[in-house]
């Protein structure tokens, strides 16, 4: 497919969905792929990347341009949260107390966040559960140390459209919610939608789509 590729069904998706490419972003996971392969795309335009693990992500970053903004995707333990802090654009994974309460130990300067809810049906995926998120998102709006920027969700693994874009909208239903709820917070990112099903993400209201494997192929 390759990221020009994804670019367009992007912006396809976008229009089916009656919005403007302009209102989606593209982060391409990075992990897993050399930090040449990062650069080639980083030559294309492309300046946001997402890594799932703390140690990659420092390495990348420490080699690649330093106007890249780097998003830590993955699940963080809280014994690298000091480590990755100072690196990072947005965390997308926050998901429980103990996470919470070292980064408002660890940070400097407030952190840009997005509340991981677990709208998937299967058990590896990670994630506030939907029924606790709102009182979740209460707790996390307390902490100076952190700027909620959003949500993040992975849809379930699956073949059936219809379930995926249920999932996607239970999501995109809380986003509005906080939105209403809390004008006075910069909530404006819901993170959904990878490489399997980041059309469907799009056309339920998602505003950052996060692809990796269909960016690093030949267009």
């Amino acid at each position: 497919m390759g990221y020009e590729s994804v670019k367009e069904r992007i912006a396809q998706a976008a229009l089916r969905a009656g919005r403007s490419a302009e209102e989606v972003r593209l982060l391409v996971v990075s992990k897993g792929r050399p930090a040449e392969a990062v650069r080639a795309i980083y030559e294309k335009g492309q300046r946001l990347f997402g890594e799932n693990r703390v140690q990659e992500l420092l390495l990348k970053k420490a080699s690649l341009p330093d106007d890249i903004e780097w998003h830590l995707i993955g699940p963080l333990q809280t014994n690298k949260v000091k480590a990755v802090l100072p690196h990072i654009a947005l965390l997308h994974s926050l998901d429980r107390e103990h996470l919470l309460v070292e980064i408002q130990k660890r940070a400097q300067h407030p952190i840009p966040c997005l509340v991981e809810v677990k709208i998937a049906q299967e058990a590896t995926k990670h994630g506030v559960p939907l029924e606790q998120a709102e009182m979740f998102i209460e707790r996390v709006l307390r902490e100076p140390a952190i700027v909620l920027r959003g949500l993040m969700g992975m849809a379930t693994l699956t073949s059936d459209a219809a379930q995926i874009r249920r999932e996607f909208r239970q999501l995109y239903r809380l986003f509005e919610l906080l939105r209403r709820r809390y004008p006075e917070v910069p909530i404006d990112i819901l993170s959904m939608g990878m490489s399997s099903d980041f059309e469907i993400a799009i056309e339920e209201g998602s505003t950052l789509v996060r692809v990796g494997s269909a960016v690093f192929t030949s267009d």
